[in-house]
């Protein structure tokens, strides 16, 4: 699972949102806690609006409370998706599933591991390091507010990411693809289905962020998910250690 939730970080805040290609609307976009309670009615009607820690009306890092929750919302968007990667690459791994070709320079293969977890202990360090700079490169570009996106704390679109470009404000050197749609076959889709989809996205996510949990859980305390029982293997690790070794409290006999 560690390495489908790696990889899965590394396309999450790409995936599933269809941000407009060309010329984007330069409207602030600030929701409310009023907003929030519509959409949840829409997400789902049977729940409708939960919010048992009253966040709807926090403000955090002293910003306003439009900030706080177009920071919310981008968080759940994209949690959802990582979630949404893990949940399919724990199911790829767990049936065996790999690429065909070698996986380092070295010639070393996939692991043939079927335990997702013990499959990301496998992985070398050098190789997690690369996943993780790809990931550190996305996070810091996802966050960029340039000419054709608003920061989602300033009125952007949750869950929207900014598309590579070349020039004086994007990237020195020619970027033929966009991360999400690199075809444009979604360019000429309405504002309203792009809304529908990811209103279907975000009820996606928490399901994922619900399996994959489960899936750790049982894992790790046998039991503790009666209906995966028997179901997933066993896994005596630390499912949320990017290494096995303790890179940090290394140096301090940790």
């Amino acid at each position: 699972m560690k390495i489908a939730a790696a990889f899965s970080a590394l396309l999450a805040s790409a995936a599933a949102f269809a941000p407009q290609q060309s010329a984007r609307s330069a409207t602030q976009l600030h929701e409310t806690k009023a907003d929030l309670e519509v959409l949840a009615k829409k997400l789902n009607p049977i729940v409708g609006f939960y919010d048992p820690l009253n966040l709807a009306e926090a403000e955090f890092w002293g910003e306003s409370n439009e900030a706080t929750i177009g920071f919310l919302r981008h968080a759940e968007i994209k949690h959802g998706r990582v979630a949404m990667f893990a949940f399919v690459g724990y199911i790829a791994h767990a049936n065996g599933f790999k690429f065909p070709w070698a996986m380092q320079m070295d010639g070393s293969p996939f692991p043939s591991e079927t335990n997702p977890p013990a499959l990301w202990d496998t992985i070398s360090d050098d190789a997690k390091w690369q996943i993780f700079s790809v990931i550190a490169f996305l996070e810091f570009w996802s966050e960029l507010s340039v000419s054709g996106n608003k920061h989602y704390m300033r009125g952007g679109k949750p869950g929207d990411y900014p598309d590579f470009v070349s020039g004086p404000e994007g990237i020195p050197h020619p970027v033929p693809f966009s991360l999400y749609d690199p075809f444009k076959l979604s360019k000429n889709m309405s504002e309203e289905k792009k809304e529908s989809r990811l209103r279907a996205e975000i009820n996606n996510g928490r399901l994922a962020m619900i399996g994959i949990l489960g899936f750790l859980s049982e894992q790790t305390t046998a039991g503790s998910v009666p209906a995966l029982t028997g179901i997933v293997q066993p896994y005596s690790g630390e499912p949320m250690a990017p290494f096995t070794t303790n890179v940090l409290g290394a140096p301090f006999g940790l």
